[in-house]
C-alpha cells in the first residue's frame, strides 16, 4: 500500500472564444452539448454520464481507457451564475483508487468578439498520483475542443 499523501497544484487556463457569452454558459450546462468537448481522449469509451447543473446539482463521467481501466468523475456543483460563474468540486478515479480531489471556478465575461472565460482549478492528487502535468494537458485538451467546436459552428452561414 502506497504511504498516504497529497500533492497540490493550482493552474489556471484563460480562452478568448468567439461564440456570445450564452453559447459559451449553454456548452457548460446543457448535458448534450457538453458531452461534444468535455474528453481528452475521443477513443475512450462512454460507459455512463449525467449532468445537473445547478447548486447542489452532480455531473458523473466514466469512461473506460483503450485498456478497459476505469476512469471516474464525480462532480458536485455548489454554486451557479448564469452566463458569469460555475463553482464545483470533484474527484477523480482510476479503477477504485482516487487519485484527486479538486475545487474548480469558471468565470464568463462578454467581450466585444465573443466571451472571455477563465478556468481555475486547485488540485490535491492523493497518496502518490504522478500526474506530471497531465490534469493540466488534459483540461487543455477539453476547452480546445470547446473552442473548436464553438468557432467551427459559429462560422456555419444559416
Amino acid at each position: 500500500m502506497t504511504k498516504p499523501s497529497v500533492q497540490h497544484a493550482t493552474f489556471t487556463i484563460e480562452r478568448h472564444l468567439k461564440a456570445p457569452l450564452a453559447r459559451v454558459f449553454r456548452a457548460w450546462s446543457v448535458p448534450e452539448a457538453k458531452r461534444q468537448w468535455f474528453a481528452c481522449h475521443e477513443d475512450w469509451q462512454t460507459l455512463h454520464y449525467t449532468l445537473d447543473l445547478r447548486p447542489g446539482g452532480r455531473e458523473q463521467n466514466q469512461v473506460a481507457d483503450s485498456n478497459g481501466l476505469l476512469h471516474a468523475y464525480d462532480a458536485v456543483y455548489f454554486d451557479i451564475v448564469p452566463e458569469a460563474r460555475i463553482l464545483y468540486a470533484y474527484e477523480m478515479k482510476l479503477g477504485e483508487a482516487r487519485i484527486s480531489a479538486s475545487l474548480a471556478t469558471v468565470t464568463f465575461e462578454a467581450e466585444p468578439s465573443g466571451t472571455k472565460m477563465v478556468f481555475v482549478e486547485q488540485v490535491a492528487f492523493l497518496d502518490g498520483y504522478a500526474d506530471d502535468g497531465s490534469r493540466l494537458q488534459g483540461t487543455e485538451i477539453a476547452l480546445d475542443r470547446l473552442q473548436a467546436i464553438l468557432e467551427r459552428d459559429a462560422s456555419v452561414t444559416h
